[in-house]
C-alpha cells in the first residue's frame, strides 16, 4: 500500500474577492494584516476557518458586525 502527500493550497478570501497567498511562514492572521494595507477594512476583520476542500484550505476575512453610532 502506497503513502501520498498532498501539498495544501492555502487560499484567502474577503467580500467575494481571493488574495493569493505569501507564503506559508504568514499564519493567518500576519496575512490578513499583510493585506490590510490596501484594504483598511481588514484590520478589524475576524479570520475565519479552515474550509477545506480537496487540497485547497480557505481561509475568510469577515468583518465584524455592529451599528455604527448607535448607542446602548
Amino acid at each position: 500500500m502506497a503513502i501520498s502527500i498532498a501539498t495544501i493550497i492555502r487560499e484567502f478570501s474577503y467580500n467575494g474577492m481571493r488574495f493569493a497567498d505569501p507564503g506559508p511562514s504568514f499564519s493567518p492572521d500576519q496575512v490578513r494584516d499583510l493585506y490590510s494595507a490596501q484594504y483598511p477594512e481588514l484590520t478589524t476583520a475576524s479570520v475565519d476557518g479552515p474550509e477545506v476542500s480537496g487540497e485547497v484550505a480557505t481561509w475568510k476575512f469577515v468583518r465584524a458586525a455592529g451599528a455604527k453610532g448607535a448607542h446602548a
